[in-house]
């Protein structure tokens, strides 16, 4: 009997994060004192300019009707003075296709670039929508592991090594989901030059660009490379710079045939993105960066509480992150050792004891191709991530 779901959805697994997340909610729900490090959102409201645009936009009735599925002409203009200001990067309008979040912009760019047996570079640690994307798209995933011996940063010649006649892509993501690691700029340049080289495409997913630790900065890849910006997809959205997670609006910038073929895919797919979202987005885009200044003030407060907490854990061993808002320890000196009765030899085994002996929820290694570690965000109160991490070194000491 033939199966009743197809082979291409079958295959895919459930967002990892999603369901930590859910099962750490429904817990919490029933009254069990749950702490949830496994969400990558900030824990911030979004800023109350950005709401009262969507309040104002709701009430006028142009915003009640379709619009062009690519985005609205003012907000693609916001995201190319946006992307100017930010990146140095010069845009057209022509260029940038809105989407439904940034997983939306992720797929349609595979979609639009992938044949079928296609490979695609994949930096391992690596955020768990990224090689379920590429498969839906007819591609092949080909990870590439930096562990924490060098930062979790991928290497030009690692990715030469990987290189194959089929290598059609590079996935690059820096601020990284899900170590917080950063390629300084000439590290950057270097791969955008090796792509170059190699007819290579790239596509960078910059959703946390503006969350920059100390001396950090992040850096474009086609402003590194200018000769790049043919071959290169850039990646972004409102969600991690404005705590607007849940308005659902990213976008995809690239040559303009690319961004002509993902509109017409995106146009049989969902039509435009919401119009209240996208001129809440609008709103974000052209105010300053006040609000992400001050959630990076305490994200930074955070980041360096978890780090040192976590590196006091015996068999732990917690880089510390530049970007973004997550840890990544490495949990292999807790392995194989005897915890309540109980002996994980895998991180995400680990991670079940956490939640069911700690109450606390992380999300394991194996959701980011990388077993042997876990995930922290520290998107979360000060208190509850102090208290937290205090529960997992009483049970792992």
């Amino acid at each position: 009997m033939a199966s009743r779901i197809s082979a291409r959805i079958g295959a895919i697994s459930e967002s990892a994060t999603l369901a930590v997340d859910a099962k750490a909610k429904a817990l919490k729900a029933a009254g069990r004192p749950v702490i949830g490090f496994g969400a990558g959102e900030p824990d911030f409201p979004t800023p109350d300019y950005i709401v009262e645009a969507a309040v104002e936009a709701a009430r006028d009735p142009k915003n009640h009707r379709y619009s062009p599925a690519g985005g609205l002409p003012e907000l693609k203009q916001a995201i190319v003075a946006k992307t100017k200001r930010d990146s140095g990067y010069e845009i057209e309008a022509a260029q940038v296709l809105v989407t439904n979040g940034g997983k939306h912009a992720v797929y349609n760019a595979f979609a639009t670039l992938l044949d079928p047996g296609d490979e695609v570079l994949l930096p391992a640690p690596f955020w768990t929508t990224y090689p379920e994307a590429i498969q839906l798209a007819g591609g092949v995933p080909v990870e590439v592991l930096a562990d924490e011996t060098q930062n979790y940063l991928v290497t030009v010649e690692q990715l030469e090594a990987a290189r194959t006649e089929k290598t059609k892509a590079l996935l690059f993501c820096s601020p990284s989901n899900p170590t917080g690691a950063v390629d300084s700029p000439e590290a950057v340049e270097a791969i955008g030059r090796w792509a170059l080289e190699h007819g290579i495409w790239v596509i960078t997913d910059e959703i946390y660009e503006h969350l920059t630790y100390g001396d950090t900065k992040a850096t474009s890849l086609p402003v590194a490379v200018p000769e790049l910006a043919d071959t290169t997809i850039v990646l972004n959205g409102v969600a991690k710079t404005y705590a607007m997670t849940g308005w659902r609006v990213g976008w995809m910038i690239g040559p303009k045939d690319v961004v002509k073929a993902a509109t017409n895919l995106q146009s049989h797919q969902t039509s435009n993105v919401c119009n209240i979202a996208q001129r809440a987005a609008i709103a974000a885009l052209e105010g300053d960066l006040s609000a992400v200044d001050e959630m990076k003030a305490a994200f930074d407060r955070r980041r360096r509480t978890m780090v040192s907490m976590l590196n006091e854990i015996p068999g732990v061993e917690c880089p510390e992150p530049t970007g973004a808002f997550y840890a990544y320890p490495s949990v292999k000196g807790v392995l194989g050792k005897e915890i309540n009765g109980r002996t994980p030899t895998t991180s995400a085994e680990l991670a079940e004891i956490i939640l069911d002996d700690a109450e606390v929820a992380v999300v394991p290694g194996e959701a980011f191709g990388a077993p042997g570690y876990l995930r922290l965000s520290y998107a979360l109160g000060d208190d509850d991530l102090a208290e937290g991490v205090s529960r997992i070194a009483k049970l792992l000491s």
